[in-house]
């Protein structure tokens, strides 16, 4: 597939269809999942396998340093909807205001934005505990 963004290459790049069994060889429950690999760089991007388009890269290819943040908001972002005290479309809607752009996480690109974003969860967070 081409045009997807590599954060490490910082550009749109060339990438190839692999599965989990190449990525994560370790990982049996991951073996069949599609995902799509930048060879020149050797970084990768899940699919969005459970839907109709299951090839249909996540987001940007992120380096290693971006998937690890991309973890660590998950960590902090998803037990505020989790529990119920906001929704996950209602976290969504705050972060996109406070970054001028339509947030996803699979989207971030710099560890910039990665920082940013982890900073504004932490502080819906304390604030919706008053």
């Amino acid at each position: 597939m081409s045009g997807i963004y590599c954060c490490q290459c910082g550009e749109s790049v060339d990438a190839r269809l692999t599965t989990g069994e190449e990525i994560y060889p370790h990982r049996k429950d991951l073996k069949a999942l599609p995902f799509w690999k930048h060879d020149d760089c050797g970084n990768y991007v899940g699919c969005h396998h459970k839907t109709k388009t299951p090839i249909k890269p996540l987001g940007v290819i992120p380096t290693h340093e971006i998937r690890g943040w991309r973890k660590t908001i998950h960590t902090k972002l998803d037990p505020i909807w989790q529990s119920g005290r906001m929704s996950r479309k209602g976290i969504y809607s705050y972060l996109s205001r406070h970054l001028g752009f339509e947030y996803h996480t699979a989207k971030l690109r710099t560890v910039e934005e990665c920082e940013k974003v982890y900073e504004l969860v932490l502080h819906l967070d304390d604030a919706l505990d008053f």
